[in-house]
């Protein structure tokens, strides 16, 4: 087009005239830049919803797997007591999910859809997806182990692979996330080389690199009675290259911080202050790739970097840090975690402790 209108130009006035109008019409007929958000997203701060001021400070929050150990797990910043749900009492998530988002986070965390003793069903999971849709705030699925690697046939066999299709289907079927205003996300299944891996998925904001990470509890689903985990062992392969473009990024783009979010607890920081560690291991360490690859690429990342999970014990939350590398877990209830870029501390918990500034 810009070709055919300078040759329009050279050729006489009225033709000059010509072109100059259909230009000023085509920049008109040109979406708004926060148009292509697409979905639900606001026109009107879509930019500055979709990656946050350089450098200003912010918040997101992070719900806890308040399905996981039966409901009983209590903590957090004050809703404990209606977290207690048992078998899956769905106004206490929407509770936590209405504070969780009252306090205009830029975004939200869910980590998990449904409690293990809830069925692995569609209907179930197509309840929990609209129950996220109606959060204020952008809200991102982090998945839990509860809601696909217990999950049997009706002939009481495993049925965790299709389960885990299934979610992918419903949750991550596009580029956007959750919630009544949206964020833009990229997934890994973006790759052809790994299609399948929509849950995992980063977004930049404030100077900060967010990602989704499935690792989840119970030893990273590694069934020791099943011969060759093709699951397991197929994922291993997405994550590896996963965290290797996390961190490259991170560093390329010489941002402040990374965070990653998981169901399961690598164990980093522990391997770090139990030199007998090993010996309390199961036989087959599910962990064991994941944690050497992030403790790898976390000592040379410039940056800080968070790593949350969901296998807290309901005290108080806190980041502990270990050096540059600060470690969140979560149980029954949400965290606030406050972003600082220039601060001694990147990444503080509203209301727990934040222990020392890292080392």
């Amino acid at each position: 087009m810009m070709y055919c209108a300078g040759s329009l130009l050279r050729r006489s006035p009225g033709a000059m005239r010509t072109a100059q109008a259909t230009l000023v019409a085509l920049a008109f007929a040109l979406p708004a830049p926060g148009a292509w958000a697409g979905g639900h997203a606001k026109p009107a701060s879509s930019s500055a919803q979709a990656t946050g001021t350089r450098g200003a400070p912010f918040q997101f929050s992070v719900v806890g797997h308040i399905w996981g150990n039966g409901g009983g797990n209590n903590g957090g910043n004050g809703a404990s007591s209606s977290a207690n749900t048992g078998g899956g009492d769905e106004s206490a998530l929407r509770r936590i999910l209405a504070d969780a988002s009252a306090a205009n986070p830029a975004f939200v965390i869910a980590t998990g859809v449904k409690a293990g003793a809830e069925p692995c069903s569609d209907k179930l999971y197509a309840q929990r997806r609209q129950l996220f849709n109606e959060v204020d705030a952008p809200l991102i699925v982090s998945l839990a182990g509860d809601d696909w690697t217990e999950c049997l046939n009706s002939a009481g066999r495993s049925n965790a692979i299709e389960r885990l299709n299934r979610l992918r289907e419903l949750l991550y079927a596009d580029s956007q996330s959750l919630g009544s205003r949206r964020l833009t996300l990229t997934r890994q299944s973006g790759t052809a080389k790994f299609r399948s891996y929509a849950e995992n998925a980063h977004w930049e904001y404030g100077n900060v690199l967010f990602a989704t990470i499935n690792l989840p509890a119970k030893n990273n689903h590694f069934r020791p009675e099943a011969g060759r985990n093709s699951e397991y062992e197929d994922r291993l392969v997405a994550n590896r290259a996963w965290l290797h473009r996390l961190f490259t990024l991170a560093e390329h783009r010489k941002l402040d911080g990374l965070v990653l979010f998981s169901d399961g607890d690598v164990g980093l920081q522990a391997e770090k202050s139990f030199s007998l560690l090993s010996g309390f291991l199961p036989k087959q360490d599910g962990y064991a790739e994941p944690r050497r690859q992030i403790s790898n690429l976390a000592e040379q990342y410039k940056g800080t970097v968070l790593l949350v999970d969901t296998q807290g014990t309901g005290n108080e939350p806190a980041i502990n840090w270990h050096g540059k590398v600060g470690h969140l877990s979560l149980a029954a209830d949400w965290a606030e975690v406050r972003v600082a870029p220039g601060a001694a501390t990147l990444f503080v918990v509203k209301g727990g402790n934040a222990d020392a500034a890292p080392q």
